[in-house]
Order: structure tokens, then C-alpha cells, then sequence
């Protein structure tokens, strides 16, 4: 329930000069108004309005400490306000007053944008003119110079001259103020090793632009290389667009002008490179997958994110042999393991001869074992006893 009974409004106060700066704490939160302890016997109060997000969800609590600026709309009121203007009520003079502060002491002000005019745009503080240049409005370059008209606006005053006849304001100043103010909340969400949840909004041929979640849009690259282990030929193979993600956070710059944080997903992942020297032991033989090829020899696929080096030298090829072609990729490979290097992540491969063609090996003298006696088997010798 509001409780605008309870603050007496024209009891003794200091004297506070229209536009002056406070810092207060909230004390209590009514239905349409926020009241503030300024230390004296009255409290302040500001509109509720003034701290509603773009969703109507209330963004201060009772104990928050605020920053606020006096605004009274008649003689002996304690109104204060985030923002100089745009509710009226105010004389010219008090307007005048109020924005001269504003000037003075860089306080926001709130106007509605009345028409283009030469030059820019025409705004109204209060009842009182103000000048805006195209320059000066919004932080972007706009198509469209007509979509602010109508609209009720946050400026800085740049300008006060003539007694307030020559008012000059930016809304630029404030949308860069409350960007870096955005961007450096969210540096300190997006640190280094930080796992982020978020959706994907754009593939690009080296990697994704996700939308991170609780950045307020702030979109992240997931490069190709660290969408997976297992090798990623085209990333529509494997992320859509409003696909949600998981991803931990490899880097955060917000050192330039352009902020650039890069994520990963194979990070989350079972390092493949674990353990691999005991899956793949020295002399083992196994068969993979041509993947890709280089001048000095094949990378052989041998498990999901393990890729293994068949040296050129082990090949036996003659100078000059184009190895893409002789071994495209897909072609199945038969290895004998050299070395696994867990640390630098590297598996040196030979060539060998097939598993299956030494299990018909092996299949074929077992079956002629009893014949020979238990001696290696010699076809010749089963030859002469016919």
C-alpha cells in the first residue's frame, strides 16, 4: 500500500537547490512511490515509474542506496528524481533552474522530441526548448532521422547560454555512457573460464555467433576449431541457428574498441588425449580414417578427436606423389602405432598390413596346423605326399 500520507511534504527542510545531486537510501517501496532517507525529519520520494526495467519488473530494493536529484513541482515539495524532466509541473524559471543545474553539475535530463528542424531536432524539457544535432542523437548513424520524433528521451546538456534561450543537448553522450556502463558489467560476468549458457544466432564459415545468456544480447564467437573434438568440415553439420549451447569462456578482451570474447564447447568435453597412450599402446595395430593430408604425410583418424601421423618417409612412395589423391580423405588406413605424446598431442603411425588380412593369415595356418604336424606349414610338402 502506498503510504504518501505518511511523508509530510512541507515539513522543515534544508534548503536544496533545484537539480542538486543526492546520494540516499531507499526506506520504503509504495505502489507508485519510492521513498528515501535524506536525514532530516520528512523523507524525499521518488516515482516508481523511474525504476521499472523494459518489462515492468522493479530494478531497486528497500536498503539500496541511490543517486538522485531534486525536483520539486511546488514550493516546499520533496520530490526527487533520477532524471531532470519530462513529467511538467515545473514554472519556466524552475525549469530553466533545474536544467541550468543539470548543465553545471552533468546531471541527465528527460525531453520529448517535438520535430526536425534544420540542423537536427527540437526538443522540449519541461515546456523548455532544446536543441539536439543529428550528430548528437542516438549512438549509431540512423536511416531514418523521423523515427525519434514523438519519442521522450534521456540527454546530457552540452549548452546553456542566454539565460536559457540557447540550450544545446546529446542523447549520444548518454547511450555511449550507459554502453560502457553495460559493457563493463558484462566483463566482469564474461571472465576467462567462466561456462556460459546461451543460443546461437549466426553460422559463419569459421565459427558462431552466440547470444550469451544474462549479457543483455552481448554476442560471443564459438570458433569452428572448438566446437568439438571430432574435426567440424562445416558447421552446419553441427550447430543451427537458435540451437542452445553450453560453452566455456577461453577469452575476454574489453581492452579495445571492439570487444571480443571467444567461447568453447569442446572444453566441457572429456579431453580425448586422456588416457590415450593406454588405448593406444606402442606396436598396436589399427586401421582409421584418412582425414586430411600434408607435404610430409597423412593424418590417419584413429578415434573421435585422435588423429595420428603416417610420416611420408614410412610411405614408400615415389618423388613427387600427390598424396591427396592417392589417399583421399575417407580412404580406410592400416597403422602400426610408433609413440603417443599425450602432452603435445601427437601419435606417430607406420604403415601396416590389414587386421583382417593377418586374421586370415593366422585363420588359414591354424587350419593346416594338424596336417603339418606341428611343423610351420609347407605347402610343398603337403603337395609331394599326394
Amino acid at each position: 500500500m502506498d503510504n504518501m500520507e505518511n511523508l509530510d511534504i512541507t515539513a522543515p527542510t534544508k534548503n536544496f537547490q533545484p537539480g542538486e545531486a543526492i546520494e540516499a537510501q531507499i526506506v520504503q517501496i509504495g505502489n507508485d512511490t519510492i521513498f528515501i532517507d535524506l536525514g532530516l525529519k520528512s523523507e524525499g520520494y521518488i516515482e516508481k515509474a523511474e525504476f521499472l526495467d523494459k518489462d515492468g519488473e522493479l530494478t531497486v530494493k528497500e536498503g539500496d542506496n541511490i543517486r538522485a536529484f531534486f525536483a520539486p513541482k511546488r514550493k516546499d515539495d520533496l520530490r526527487f528524481t533520477t532524471r531532470i524532466g519530462g513529467s511538467g509541473g515545473e514554472s519556466a524559471d524552475s525549469a530553466k533552474q533545474a536544467i541550468e543545474q543539470a548543465f553545471k553539475n552533468g546531471i541527465p535530463v528527460e525531453g520529448k522530441v517535438e520535430s526536425e528542424i534544420k540542423g537536427g531536432y527540437d526538443v522540449k524539457i519541461n515546456g523548455v526548448r532544446a536543441f539536439c544535432p543529428y550528430s548528437q542523437m542516438g549512438i549509431r548513424s540512423k536511416t531514418d532521422a523521423a523515427e525519434y520524433i514523438g519519442k521522450t528521451l534521456r540527454f546530457l546538456v552540452t549548452e546553456y547560454k542566454s539565460g536559457g534561450r540557447n540550450i544545446v543537448i546529446s542523447n549520444r553522450k548518454i547511450c555511449e555512457a550507459e554502453e560502457t556502463e553495460k559493457l563493463e558489467k558484462v566483463s566482469e560476468f564474461l571472465s576467462v573460464g567462466k561456462s556460459v549458457k546461451g543460443v546461437v544466432k549466426s553460422l559463419q564459415s569459421y565459427g558462431a555467433f552466440v547470444e550469451v545468456e544474462g549479457t543483455g544480447g552481448f554476442q560471443a564467437l564459438l570458433p569452428i576449431s572448438e566446437i568439438s573434438h571430432n574435426r567440424v568440415e562445416k558447421i552446419e553439420d553441427a550447430l543451427s541457428v537458435e540451437q542452445e549451447i553450453e560453452a566455456k569462456i577461453i577469452k575476454s578482451d574489453f581492452s579495445g574498441k571492439r570487444p571480443r570474447v571467444s567461447l568453447s564447447m569442446k572444453s566441457l568435453e572429456k579431453d580425448p588425449w586422456d588416457g590415450a597412450a593406454a588405448q593406444f599402446p606402442v606396436g598396436m595395430k589399427v586401421s582409421g580414417k584418412v582425414v586430411r593430408t600434408a607435404g610430409f604425410g597423412l593424418f590417419v583418424n584413429l578415434a573421435p578427436g585422435l588423429d595420428g601421423l603416417v610420416h611420408i618417409s614410412t610411405l614408400g612412395l615415389k618423388a613427387g606423389t600427390n598424396l591427396s589423391k592417392k589417399y583421399p580423405a575417407g580412404t580406410i588406413f592400416d597403422t602400426v602405432v610408433e609413440g603417443v605424446d599425450e602432452i603435445a598431442h601427437k601419435i606417430s603411425l607406420k604403415p601396416a598390413t590389414s587386421a583382417a588380412q593377418d586374421d586370415g593369415a593366422a585363420t588359414y595356418m591354424n587350419a593346416h596346423k594338424e596336417d603339418s604336424g606341428g611343423d610351420t606349414y609347407n605347402p610343398f610338402k603337403d603337395l609331394l605326399k599326394k
